[in-house]
């Protein structure tokens, strides 16, 4: 104790002398200093105009001018204290001093640049979906996350140039690490997969989406779980780590969908007629302003029909506009082949019977002779 009072007795007396030798050599690094946090501050209101510009936050120039306006006034001091101090040969104790103070405000301020630049980078990537509130306690828990990982790191690296031996700090921090990361190893793989929905976007609330056996509307993106309402009414939940390792289509970015109607005529048909349907039911298909033709041909002979295979496109995304084109399709073609006189087929069958010799009995009585 009375060692460390004679220090501090000593870097006074040193200091007052200095003060005194040195005054004009002071004053003028006084105002340099004043001058270099003028200009600092005149950065800093820089960057908090470029956020009031970008009120979401989600611009690039918004994202750095966030960075900037968390510059704080303690590091300003220590940054023009440690560049003017050299000028006017103070104590050493005093210039250790101004050392000592310029590393801890130096390590801090990073921490705070980089936690605001990585913040920033996520909100640019989530900020633009309209979504991105379904999110909020993922985002809010990488939040805490990332703050904790760099000032740790800030932590240490003050202790370090403080003298102090952090070995074992590093060595505690990284087994307390990785016990944490293996006791919370599921809630982290859907933690970084919920990370991926917000960078990647495969999906957002409200497409339609299909994987495995299933198909159904996204309703909320949650920190674990998405839960996606089936077409049959269920909802459906499932984990964010294992939905994404599924072979996932979005099926609301469709530019068009795919429409198959099979149908089949009856045998009796000329060919002629057979030869003269996909051209005519080409023709149809292009009167109709939300679909396109793609091809008609006769696919094979049925048990009891001439069968026929129609595609064309519903230029629509949606599932139900699409069936209700290919409602309406089918209905034309009902009217169009009723004015041909074309037939559609339907299960038939035709029973023969013999007599015991062998010779046929037909259903219609033979013809009498005149």
């Amino acid at each position: 104790m009375s060692e460390s009072m004679t220090r501090i007795d000593r870097l006074w007396h040193d200091s007052a002398i200095w003060v005194m030798t040195h005054s004009i050599e002071i004053l003028v690094a006084v105002a340099v200093a004043g001058a270099i946090v003028a200009v600092l501050v005149g950065i800093r209101a820089l960057g908090i105009r470029a956020c009031r510009n970008d009120r979401m936050g989600t611009e690039w120039p918004g994202v750095i001018g966030r960075s900037i306006a968390r510059t704080r006034l303690w590091f300003m001091i220590a940054l023009s204290a440690e560049l003017v101090a050299g000028s006017t040969s103070p104590p050493s104790g005093l210039v250790h001093i101004i050392s000592m103070a310029f590393t801890v405000a130096i390590t801090l301020q990073a921490a705070l640049w980089a936690r605001e630049l990585v913040l920033g980078i996520i909100d640019h990537r989530a900020g633009a979906d309209p979504d991105n509130h379904t999110l909020g306690s993922a985002i809010g828990l990488i939040r805490l996350l990332v703050t904790i990982a760099l000032f740790a790191i800030a932590l240490v690296l003050i202790l370090d140039n403080l003298g102090v031996n952090v070995t074992g700090l590093v060595a505690g921090l990284g087994i307390g690490g990785i016990a944490i990361g293996l006791a919370a190893q599921g809630i982290f793989s859907d933690l970084f997969a919920a990370l991926s929905i917000i960078f990647d976007k495969p999906f957002r609330i409200g497409e339609l989406v299909s994987w495995d056996q299933n198909v159904g509307t996204v309703e909320t993106i949650g920190l674990k779980t998405t839960r996606v309402r089936s077409a049959s009414g269920e909802l459906i939940i499932v984990a964010n780590a294992n939905l994404l390792q599924k072979e996932l289509r979005n099926l609301t970015h469709l530019e068009h969908r795919r429409l198959t109607i099979t149908f089949g005529i009856i045998y009796q048909t000329p060919p002629d007629i057979c030869a003269g349907i996909p051209e005519m039911l080409g023709k149809m298909v292009a009167t109709h302003r939300r679909c396109s033709f793609t091809r008609c041909s006769m696919a094979g002979f049925g048990p009891s029909s001439l069968d026929y295979e129609l595609v064309l496109d519903a230029l629509t995304h949606d599932l139900r506009e699409a069936a209700d084109i290919k409602s309406e399709i089918c209905i034309a073609m009902l009217r169009m082949f009723s004015e041909a006189k074309i037939s559609f087929a339907y299960p038939t069958q035709t029973t023969l019977t013999a007599a015991p010799d062998g010779t046929l009995v037909m259903p219609w009585a033979p013809p009498q002779g005149k």
